[in-house]
């Protein structure tokens, strides 16, 4: 995920004890959780922070193949569109059906009911653990794109 917008780890609202240690994460802020081979996707409180209000996405297909480190998709905010990458590699299983009236809960749940969508993961490219996560979000200062 892309933005424009920079924040501190701090006025994220995200500390490096409140980021959740059962998933990893990608240097542009989603997170994965692979679970019998299925991942399930979202974006963090840090990057959710940074867009500000979210009001439209546009997700992958049902079906579709999603290419670690690729773009898959846009998280549009009232201020922003920013890119979605795919933290691994596979066919897309199933999106979050909530988000189509609701995209707000991106922000209101990041890490619960606002994953984004599920896939089958062929290949998982360059995933950070909680603390690497941490260390990049406090040291953030533009895209590494």
């Amino acid at each position: 995920m892309t933005s424009g917008p920079q924040l501190s780890l701090e006025s994220a609202g995200e500390t490096a004890t409140s980021i959740p240690r059962h998933l990893r994460y990608t240097w542009d802020h989603e997170w994965l959780v692979v679970d019998e081979g299925n991942a399930t996707v979202g974006i963090t409180a840090f990057a959710a922070k940074a867009l500000g209000d979210v009001v439209g996405l546009r997700l992958p297909a049902v079906g579709s193949w999603v290419e670690a480190g690729e773009s898959c998709g846009q998280i549009q905010s009232r201020t922003a569109v920013s890119v979605l990458y795919a933290p691994a590699s596979g066919p897309v299983l199933e999106v979050n059906p909530v988000l189509a009236d609701d995209p707000g809960v991106v922000n209101a749940a990041p890490y619960t009911g606002g994953w984004l969508f599920r896939l089958r993961v062929e290949n998982i490219a360059g995933a950070l653990t909680p603390d690497a996560y941490a260390a990049h979000c406090a040291h953030t200062r533009g895209d590494r794109r």
